[in-house]
């Protein structure tokens, strides 16, 4: 006959605290919207950008008569730390920024080479949610911007780990290189675990314009030396065309008054001694 002193052990030793849920600890919120004045291009671009980032957050458009001081308390009220803005200028130009809301810092991107995921067609493909690995190039270690942009592309293109919204493995990447002082993202899709990728989209270049102390303002921290706003180089295309057109007219000029004959023609009395043939009339019989 068993003890029940060592009954009641076994039974208190069987019953084990349910295992807790893990928490969704790193609580990034990023908030995605843009300003009036885009074109389709543009909002497709956002529309594939909401959809890499599932930790995002919606907002309608932003009239331009506002202040970009404005959407720190935009982000305030849908409970944001991070905000993703697209700024369209005259339909043509796009421009990106990137901030951290609570102190800063906040980038603004010209972006360029456009192209979406519908537009591109590619073979690959991944899982609406699941996590990105983020692959940078070794230049982003070697300035203190690019240090700077790279954890700030970290804190916003990574998914955070037990999102309500995201998947719990990683199929694709995400690869931001640098090349003639622009970063170029691209989206691959991991076919296998020895390294074969195969290109998702979209794919868009950003290049640097300045960097902010504050979010959406503040001392410039860096600007970009070399960057040319889309507006003065169109006029300055512009500008070299009539440049050219005007050469041309005067080289078609000077051309002209050197191949134009100095004297006339030379003429004989004797050519036209056998133009007009004689008539009957002129006949003597």
């Amino acid at each position: 006959m068993q003890n029940p002193k060592t009954k009641r052990l076994k039974k208190s030793t069987s019953q084990e605290p349910p295992l807790k849920k893990k928490h969704w600890t790193n609580k990034q919120r990023v908030l995605i919207f843009c300003s009036r004045g885009m074109n389709f291009r543009y909002r497709h671009l956002m529309q594939d950008l909401k959809t890499l980032i599932p930790h995002h957050r919606a907002e309608p458009k932003m009239e331009r008569a506002k202040t970009l001081s404005i959407v720190n308390d935009m982000c305030e009220v849908k409970n944001c730390n991070k905000a993703l803005m697209f700024e369209g200028r005259r339909k043509l130009d796009l421009y990106m920024w990137l901030s951290n809301i609570a102190d800063g810092p906040s980038v603004k991107f010209a972006v360029d080479n456009i192209h979406t995921m519908g537009e591109l067609k590619l073979t690959g493909n991944c899982l609406k949610g699941s996590r990105p690995l983020l692959s940078f190039d070794p230049k982003f270690s070697e300035s203190p911007h690019y240090s700077l942009l790279k954890e700030l592309f970290i804190q916003i293109f990574g998914v955070p780990d037990k999102h309500p919204k995201s998947q719990p493995f990683f199929d694709h990447v995400y690869t931001f290189t640098i090349l003639d002082d622009r970063i170029w993202f691209r989206n691959f899709q991991i076919l296998s675990e020895d390294g074969a990728l195969t290109e998702i989209g979209p794919r868009f270049v950003l290049n640097p314009v300045k960097i902010f102390a504050s979010s959406f303002g503040g001392l410039p921290l860096w600007e970009n030396p070399k960057y040319v706003s889309p507006a003065k180089y169109r006029r300055h295309m512009q500008l070299s065309l009539k440049k050219d057109k005007y050469m041309s007219k005067k080289q078609q000029k000077l051309r002209a008054e050197a191949n134009k004959p100095t004297k006339s023609y030379d003429l004989n009395p004797l050519d036209d001694v056998f133009k007009q043939l004689p008539t009957d009339d002129d006949v003597v019989v």
